[in-house]
């Protein structure tokens, strides 16, 4: 099974956002991240785990590890009531980031998809370097929006 780590970083929220992925295979470590402008912290976070399935189209089986309970969680435990409940929370709002949910929900139930969540800033290494990657990414924006 293949490993990624995953984060978002968001400069403000909103702001100028980062995304960043990390693959571990067979002792091979690579990565991929990117920005955007006017974003939050979900939908950065969200980017990331879609963008690495993205970049993984040819692994059927794959864990990802995130220090986002909101992914997490969402993914794993909240998304088939919302989409029972048409998109709406079970405080009756509408569901936030539904454009993102619905894109990683069909990434997610093409793939066997484990999910994993680790503590953000603890001692896991990896999930560190893909911390910096986000933040890195966010942060190269605001300095060339400045340009």
């Amino acid at each position: 099974m293949i490993e990624v780590y995953i984060d978002g970083s968001c400069l403000g929220n909103p702001g100028n956002g980062g995304w960043a992925f990390l693959v571990i295979n067979k002792g091979s470590i690579s990565s991929r991240s990117g920005y955007c402008l006017e974003t939050t912290n979900n939908q950065m976070e969200l980017t990331a785990a879609i963008k690495a399935i993205e970049f993984l189209i040819n692994y059927e089986e794959i864990l990802i590890y995130t220090d986002s309970s909101y992914v997490k969680n969402g993914i794993t435990l909240w998304i088939e009531n919302w989409k029972k409940n048409n998109w709406m929370t079970a405080s009756k709002k509408t569901v936030k980031n539904k454009d993102l949910w619905l894109r990683l929900d069909q990434l997610n139930l093409s793939k066997n998809v484990e999910w994993q969540w680790v503590k953000a800033h603890n001692t896991s290494k990896h999930n560190n370097q893909v911390d910096q990657l986000a933040r890195k990414a966010a942060e190269t924006l605001t300095k060339s929006s400045f340009n």
